[in-house]
């Protein structure tokens, strides 16, 4: 039987909403990577590495969290991102695409193939290197803020059905990401904060049990376990995600595809979105994507860590995500959403080869030496641009100049 992928009504509402604001952040991102490199590569170098080391403290009593200012953007305002993610996922999961197996089948195994390929194609080329190996999964993600900001400059040309089948995509991959940093890049674990963790996690469970549909103790409940989870080992912006996961979509006998029903998750869902897309992640962006380029030669570029990256995300990315979509529809399991043909398909898995933001988030927890740090921010901005314009002049040449309605 065909899967059919047309959107539900549920996943309709608010839609253009969604994908004005990805597309419009999008492009802020885009704004502020350029801006760093600008900085990084120019007399405000040293302004712009005193921004990323200034230290700041937070002290109550004897307890004290004092980090540079880089590590409260990676830990601090990427938790923020992480809530955001798991808010969309457990929506989607829910009452949107990923509500039935009819819609899940397709984005899921073109999102599992979209992160095996790229992560091989890695291994393959850095399997001789201890070092490089723990950035495995660098080329695994896509950046959907970034990727849809490209669509947007295609205008009415692109089909609704890809800019859904993209964003349900970069969902499904969000959520490998959140089990591989979860299982692969947690450290030094303390069962004492670990504990405690736990106890902040059955309080926002009995809120739950109870019914409770206020935000607010879910998220003071959610500040207590994101302190908890950075003293434990585990990465801190895990606690975003569980914190996202607990928050109630709709009383427990309600239906949540009802648009009468109360949600707290789409309330804060709807609140948190223009603060992520606008402000955290272009200032994570800029914090991050700094890369001096001085001196830097061509071989720099060939090594086998930067290119690793760049073959996983270009390269890797559209082979595993449009050969899995054929498979799909060979073996009658799903088929592509309307609209989009064999080659639209092909535009969309370039356009996932854009990692950029979760690229450079995992970057920055396997690579501690910043040789190889630096090696993996090159990989993933020169990935992500030759993935966005080539998917862009891919797209343009092979989509109908008409308006399509989906």
């Amino acid at each position: 039987m065909h899967a059919t992928n047309r959107p539900s009504p549920r996943a309709l509402r608010g839609l253009a909403e969604f994908f004005r604001l990805e597309a419009a952040g999008g492009i802020v991102l885009i704004a502020a990577a350029v801006l760093a490199m600008v900085a990084a590569n120019s007399p405000l170098v040293s302004y712009y590495e005193g921004f990323r080391a200034l230290p700041v403290q937070v002290r109550v009593g004897a307890f004290e969290i004092a980090k540079p200012l880089l590590l409260w953007i990676n830990d601090g305002l990427m938790a923020v991102f992480f809530l955001l993610v798991a808010l969309e996922i457990k929506r989607e999961a829910l009452s949107g695409q990923l509500a039935t197996r009819a819609q899940l089948v397709l984005p899921m195994v073109c999102a599992a193939a979209g992160v095996a390929v790229p992560a091989l194609l890695f291994v393959a080329l850095n399997h001789h290197d201890a070092q490089a190996m723990r950035g495995w999964a660098v080329p695994t993600a896509t950046d959907i803020a970034f990727a849809l900001g490209v669509l947007a400059l295609l205008g009415s040309r692109v089909p609704a059905g890809m800019k859904l089948l993209l964003s349900t995509i970069a969902v499904v991959d969000d959520l490998i990401a959140v089990l591989i940093i979860a299982f692969f890049y947690s450290h030094g674990l303390s069962v004492t904060a670990l504990v405690w963790a736990a106890v902040a996690v059955a309080g926002m469970w009995l809120l739950n049990r109870r019914g409770v549909m206020r935000l607010a103790p879910y998220l003071l409940l959610g500040v207590v376990l994101w302190v908890c989870v950075l003293k434990s080992g585990v990465h801190a912006t895990l606690a975003g995600v569980v914190t996202g996961l607990m928050i109630p979509h709709g009383r427990r006998n309600d239906d949540v595809a009802d648009t009468h029903v109360h949600s707290p998750l789409e309330s804060l869902e709807h609140a948190l979105h223009p603060w992520v897309a606008y402000a955290i992640l272009p200032v994570f962006a800029f914090a991050n994507a700094g890369r001096v380029l001085g001196g830097m030669r061509l071989d720099d570029l060939l090594a086998p860590l930067p290119m690793g990256v760049v073959l996983g995300l270009v390269v890797g990315k559209p082979i595993g995500i449009v050969g899995a979509a054929v498979l799909m529809r060979a073996l009658g399991w799903a088929r592509f959403p309307d609209g989009m043909d064999l080659r639209a398909m092909i535009g969309l898995g370039l356009m996932c080869g854009i990692g950029f933001t979760m690229s450079l988030f995992i970057a920055s927890l396997a690579y501690h030496d910043t040789d190889a740090y630096g090696s993996a921010v090159l990989g993933v901005l020169m990935a992500s641009l030759l993935s966005a314009v080539g998917g862009w002049l891919w797209l343009r040449a092979t989509l109908p100049r008409t308006t399509r309605m989906d």
